[in-house]
């Protein structure tokens, strides 16, 4: 498959080094406001009125309870499941036909993202805004992303010397922020970024120098680990069509999971399915698996007793992890590409859940009302 190139272009506002301190607790990224609409906020007395994220007609949140799981991999390759699938089509109102699905990413892990690494965007300049001070989501593979990750200043690299001719990279700035920063961060990633394919893709009205175009048909979200101010202000702002909960399984994991899931029912999330990560191994020589990190039937009575349904069990192939650290999904890398454990049963198996989990969320998100 022929992949995209980086799309970037020159900066047309200060840059983040300077943003990055200016905002103030109800600004923290210091996106211009003439023109753009405040972010909802979250009320201090009564009900909170959930909104749509702009230009995203649907919303799935990929979560975990526990952390080092692989739910950013499953996020950035059930993003490219759905985009990919020609079982997965859209039927616009006034076109009539069908069409491939219109998805993007949205990284809402402030203190990890990970999105930048999976993606392959790492080295690309930061995010333009519109002429309403929203921001444009970054591109690469014909996938549009925004994470806290391209807003964050860039290290100097450190020069090479005769004792250190290959340098270490510098290690990247830390967000140390209380929760109400984090909050206020969270609600600009989520109302702030115009997802219209005029500001991420090639469209007439792109062409013609306007800020419109169509948006998307879904919208995933790989959220942080954990039940904290990041899921809560998703769930509490946010009209999300379902949850896929990512663990392994081990029982350490499990126990995050059944909060991760309460957590969401609280909130009114509808939760899609549980999926197994991880969760066994084909060597090189059998096309038997081995589950070195113990059985799945702990996994499946935790969804059977929680109530969910189980979307699926993906093993543990090289080419996912090596794939990721490349920047290239494994849902785009061709059949039998890849070294190692990546050519057997295991992939196979692999590409085949993923596939088939992201029949199941769009069939779920176009069933289940919220």
């Amino acid at each position: 498959m022929m992949l995209c190139a980086v799309r970037t272009r020159p900066l047309i506002f200060s840059p983040a080094a300077v943003r990055w301190h200016s905002g103030g607790h109800d600004n923290p990224l210091g996106l211009p406001r003439s023109g753009q609409p405040v972010p909802p906020q979250m009320p201090r007395r009564g009900g909170i009125v959930k909104r749509s994220i702009p230009n995203a007609r649907k919303v799935i949140a990929v979560a975990s309870g526990k952390g080092g799981v692989g739910k950013s991999t499953v996020a950035v390759n059930l993003a490219f499941s759905l985009a990919l699938n020609p079982r997965n089509t859209y039927v616009p109102g006034q076109e009539g036909g069908k069409r491939r699905l219109r998805v993007g990413v949205l990284d809402l892990d402030v203190f990890g993202p990970s999105i930048p690494t999976l993606m392959g965007l790492t080295e690309s300049e930061e995010p333009e805004l519109t002429a309403a001070g929203a921001l444009r989501p970054l591109v690469n593979h014909g996938m549009p992303c925004m994470s806290m990750g391209f807003l964050l200043p860039r290290p100097a690299a450190p020069a090479p010397t005769s004792d250190d001719p290959e340098p270490e990279p510098a290690p990247e700035p830390a967000v140390v922020w209380r929760g109400l920063m984090v909050q206020k961060a969270v609600q600009q990633l989520l109302f702030d970024v115009d997802w219209r394919t005029g500001q991420w893709g090639f469209s007439p009205a792109s062409a013609s120098g306007s800020d419109g175009g169509e948006g998307l048909d879904v919208l995933v979200v790989d959220m942080p680990p954990g039940t904290g101010d990041v899921p809560l202000t998703l769930g509490q702002l946010v009209n999300v069509d379902g949850a896929v909960i990512v663990s392994t399984p081990q029982d350490v994991a499990l126990v995050d999971v059944r909060r991760g899931i309460g957590m969401f029912r609280k909130v009114g999330v509808p939760i899609i399915g549980a999926l197994l990560n991880q969760s066994a191994f084909y060597c090189s020589n059998c096309d038997t698996p081995h589950e070195i990190f113990g059985s799945s039937d702990a996994f499946t009575r935790t969804a059977k007793r929680m109530g969910v349904d189980v979307l699926g069990a993906l093993p543990i192939v090289g080419g996912v992890s090596g794939g990721g650290d490349r920047g290239v999904p494994f849902m785009l890398t061709s059949s039998g590409s890849n070294s190692g454990q990546g050519k057997g049963e295991g992939e196979k198996t692999w590409r085949g859940v993923m596939e088939d989990v992201g029949d199941r969320v769009w069939e779920s998100m176009n069933t289940t009302k919220t």
